[in-house]
């Protein structure tokens, strides 16, 4: 009997020990009900002081310059995802990083401008200490100064990506969205960016040791609705090509010939670019002097108005050759126009005598033989 109540014991010992290497199943760390909770501590000063970090220098951001509301802070956010999950809200420029239930760390964010909005469920593939960016081509063509960077601009304390990224993929495609730093703190709050999400380099390096890899990250649409998938800001209207320009625009030597015969051949002589020629081949001294009538606005021409040289004024006609002048007759008419006056022969005779009334020359108009 005392045999058989030792092995009873020695038994009930083995079954002991061994039934703390093997787990059990009625542990309740891993119930589905209520996921723990994460850590949850943000300091209330020095939150945004400056610090080293991989051997860049990590700037001090002014505190007193950033709205309370977009700092690092704990806050009461109801929500029914897991903790460690990421919820994005564009309106507000929030991130909430989930906690617990009820609970979340809220971040301020920049997010994308007008025209690079988005919203859906993606998850956290990689992480990197400051990145590597990469401008897309997409980017260079609005930015043509971009293009010293198209293999990559090194990590450092300018690069766009600031001192930690988180990439995102939506079903397991990489659409180019990042959860990333920058060095432009003051651009917290605003749509500032291209489709990313912006934190202050500080706040960035605090999520990116929170948050787990594979994370679920949730982009809120614009007005604070959960997605029901994803939706991508349209693609860029692609540039038309420039006009080709004329064949033409530059002419050959003989073309440059072949042009400029035809226009001194084919141009009007008396075009509105020059002043045509009196029939009599005097030039005119005004214009005016050959269109207006000198009759009809003086009663009488003198004698030494006929005599005189060609006057300057509208009144005056153009007249005769002085050669021929003092051929004319003392007894013109006075009342006769001024053109006929113009084309009469300056040495017009008067009326002779019948050539069988006198045989010899006249002498002061009357024959001397009469």
């Amino acid at each position: 009997m005392a045999y058989a109540s030792v092995r009873v014991l020695i038994g009930a010992g083995v079954l002991a020990g061994l039934s703390a290497c093997v787990p059990t199943t009625t542990t309740t760390s891993t119930s589905t009900k209520e996921p723990a909770a994460l850590k949850a501590e943000v300091p209330a000063e020095g939150v945004y002081l400056a610090t080293s970090d991989d051997g860049f220098n990590v700037p001090q951001v002014p505190v007193e310059k950033v709205p309370d509301e977009f700092e690092r802070q704990i806050v009461d956010y109801e929500t029914a995802e897991v903790p460690g999950t990421i919820v994005i809200n564009p309106a507000e420029k929030h991130l909430y990083f989930v906690t617990g239930k009820g609970k979340a760390i809220r971040y301020g964010i920049a997010v994308g401008k007008s025209g690079f909005e988005w919203h859906g469920v993606a998850n956290i593939t990689n992480r990197k200490h400051w990145p590597t960016w990469t401008p897309p081509p997409e980017m260079i063509e609005r930015k043509p100064e971009l293009a010293k960077w198209e293999k990559g601009q090194p990590g450092g304390p300018t690069n766009p990506l600031g001192a930690r990224a988180l990439y995102l993929t939506t079903n397991g495609r990489d659409y180019g969205y990042r959860i990333h730093g920058t060095p432009d703190w003051w651009s917290i709050g605003k749509n500032a960016s291209s489709g990313c999400i912006r934190m202050i380099n500080q706040d960035v390096m605090d999520l990116y040791n929170r948050v787990p890899d594979g994370a679920k990250v949730i982009v809120l649409t614009r007005d604070g609705k959960m997605p029901t998938g994803l939706k991508l800001p349209p693609p860029a209207p692609k540039k038309k090509a420039p006009a080709a320009t004329p064949a033409p625009a530059v002419a050959t030597a003989a073309e440059a010939a072949t042009v400029a015969t035809p226009a001194a051949s084919t141009a009007p002589a008396d075009g509105p670019m020059s002043t045509p020629v009196p029939a009599t081949g005097v030039e005119a001294a005004t214009p005016a002097a050959v269109t207006v009538p000198a009759a009809t606005t003086t009663p009488t021409v003198s004698v030494p108005s006929v005599t005189a040289p060609a006057a300057a004024t509208p009144v005056v006609v153009t007249p005769a050759p002085a050669a021929t002048t003092p051929s004319v007759p003392a007894t013109a008419p006075t009342t006769a126009p001024a053109p006929a006056a113009a084309t009469a022969p300056a040495t017009a005779p008067t009326t002779p005598a019948p050539a069988s009334a006198c045989a010899v020359p006249l002498v002061n108009g009357v024959c001397p033989q009469n």
